[in-house]
C-alpha cells in the first residue's frame, strides 16, 4: 500500500505526476544540500522503504523548490500549457511553493512568482483556490470527514507526493539502492535510489532523500538516462515538522476578488453517489466504444508505453488552433506511415497521420517499432 493511501490528506497536500510517462529537466537546486555528509546509522533499502510507509506526519510547514527544463518543443508555450499562475506551469522553470500541513482538515500550498500567488486551501469543510492575478476564488463545501474537493492532480508540488508515485514502480524492473547520507535544508537524511533494469528507458534514475528522523522525503529527483544531472527536482529548502498554526489556513477573498460557490456541501454518503454515478457513466461510454478504440498499455514496467486512437479529421474541425500548433512538430516517416514527433529529455509521443497516437519513457525508434506491428 502507498504512503498516500494510508495518509490521504496528503493527496490533497501535494497534487500528482505519473511514473510511467515521467516529466522532467532542469538542475539540481543548488542551495538544498550541506557542504558534507553526515555520518548516520546504516539502514538498507528495505529499511527505508518501511520507515516511508509507516512514517506519520502531525504537522510541517516548509519551502519547497521546484526545477524544471524538460527540453519540450516550443509547441507546449504557445499552446498555453505554461499559465503563469496554474500549478501546470512547474513543468518548466524554476519555481517556489511554500506548503503547510496540520492534520487531516488542514492544509494549504502557495505557488508564488514575482507578484503573483495562487493558493490551494483546505480548512475543516471549506476547500479554496485563490488566483491572485485573475482576482478569483473558487470555493467548496465538503464533508469534514471526507477527502473530497481535492485540487486536481498535476505537476508533484512536494517531494511525498513525487516519491510515493516513483514507489510504486518497485518491482521486479527496479534496482533499489541506498545512496550517500546527505543533508536537506539542514536536516539530515539518507538516499534511496530506483534504477530501471530496462536500458531501453529514458529514465536513468529516480533519488529520494529521506529525512532520518521523521522518515518523510525531503527531495525528489529523477535523473535521464543520458544525463548525470537530475532532469526534475523537487525539494525542501527550509522545513519545520511543527504544527501550524490555525490562521495559516483561514482565508477571507481579497476586496475586488469573484468568489465562485462551486455547489452546496458534499456529503460522505453523496459523494459515494455521485462516485459510483461517474463510474457507471464511464462503463457505458466504454461499451459504446468500437473495440480497440481505447487506451492501451504496451509493454510493463518503466517501458510502458500508452497507445490511444483519434479521428484526425474531427480533430482539425473541432480544434484548428490545435492541428496547428501540432504541425508545428517534426514531421516524420517510416514502414509504420507517417506522423509527427513530440520529444523531451524524458518522454516521446507519436502522432500518426491515420490517428494513433504513442506516448512513453522511450526512444522515437521504440515508438516505430510499436507503431508498425499496432495499428
Amino acid at each position: 500500500m502507498s504512503v498516500l493511501t494510508k495518509r490521504p490528506v496528503l493527496r490533497w497536500l501535494v497534487p500528482a505526476t505519473a511514473a510511467a510517462a515521467v516529466i522532467g529537466g532542469g538542475a539540481a537546486v543548488a542551495t538544498v544540500a550541506g557542504a558534507a555528509d553526515p555520518t548516520l546509522p546504516e539502514r538498507s533499502a528495505a529499511q527505508l522503504l518501511v520507515d516511508l510507509q509507516t512514517a506519520r506526519l502531525d504537522g510541517l510547514s516548509g519551502t519547497v523548490v521546484t526545477r524544471a527544463d524538460l527540453g519540450l518543443p516550443p509547441i507546449v508555450s504557445l499552446a498555453g500549457m505554461l499559465g503563469g499562475d496554474n500549478l501546470a506551469s512547474l513543468i518548466d522553470g524554476q519555481h517556489t511553493l511554500r506548503v503547510w500541513y496540520a492534520g487531516p482538515d488542514k492544509a494549504r500550498v502557495s505557488l508564488q512568482g514575482g507578484n503573483e500567488q495562487t493558493d490551494l486551501i483546505k480548512n475543516g469543510t471549506d476547500a479554496w483556490v485563490w488566483s491572485s492575478r485573475a482576482k478569483t476564488a473558487n470555493h467548496l463545501k465538503l464533508d469534514v470527514d471526507g477527502d473530497h474537493g481535492a485540487p486536481p492532480a498535476g505537476v508533484p508540488t512536494s517531494p511525498q507526493e513525487a516519491a510515493d508515485l516513483a514507489l510504486k514502480a518497485i518491482e521486479p524492473s527496479t534496482q533499489v539502492t541506498v545512496g550517500r547520507s546527505t543533508q536537506i535544508a539542514g536536516r539530515d537524511a539518507y538516499e534511496l535510489n530506483l534504477i530501471p533494469r530496462d536500458h531501453a528507458s529514458l529514465v536513468g534514475q529516480v533519488s529520494i532523500a529521506i529525512d532520518a528522523t521523521e522518515h518523510v522525503p525531503l527531495r525528489f529527483r529523477l535523473y535521464p538516462a543520458s544525463s548525470d544531472k537530475p532532469a526534475f527536482e523537487v525539494a525542501f529548502t527550509m522545513v519545520s515538522f511543527d504544527r501550524p498554526d490555525d490562521a495559516q489556513f483561514a482565508f477571507n477573498p481579497p476586496a475586488g476578488t469573484k468568489v465562485t460557490e462551486a455547489g452546496d456541501k458534499l456529503t460522505g454518503d453523496q459523494a459515494r453517489k455521485d462516485a459510483e454515478a461517474r463510474k457507471q457513466e464511464l462503463a457505458k461510454e466504454l461499451a459504446e466504444r468500437p473495440a480497440g478504440s481505447g487506451p492501451k498499455l504496451i509493454g510493463e514496467g518503466w517501458t510502458t508505453v500508452v497507445m490511444a486512437k483519434t479521428d484526425p479529421k474531427q480533430q482539425g474541425a473541432d480544434a484548428p488552433q490545435i492541428s496547428g500548433l501540432l504541425g508545428q512538430l517534426p514531421k516524420v516517416s517510416g514502414d509504420w506511415g507517417s506522423g509527427r514527433l513530440f520529444t523531451s529529455r524524458i518522454v516521446t509521443g507519436l502522432l500518426t497521420d491515420d490517428g494513433r497516437v504513442f506516448v512513453g519513457a522511450v526512444s522515437p525508434e521504440k515508438l516505430y517499432e510499436l507503431a508498425a506491428t499496432n495499428r
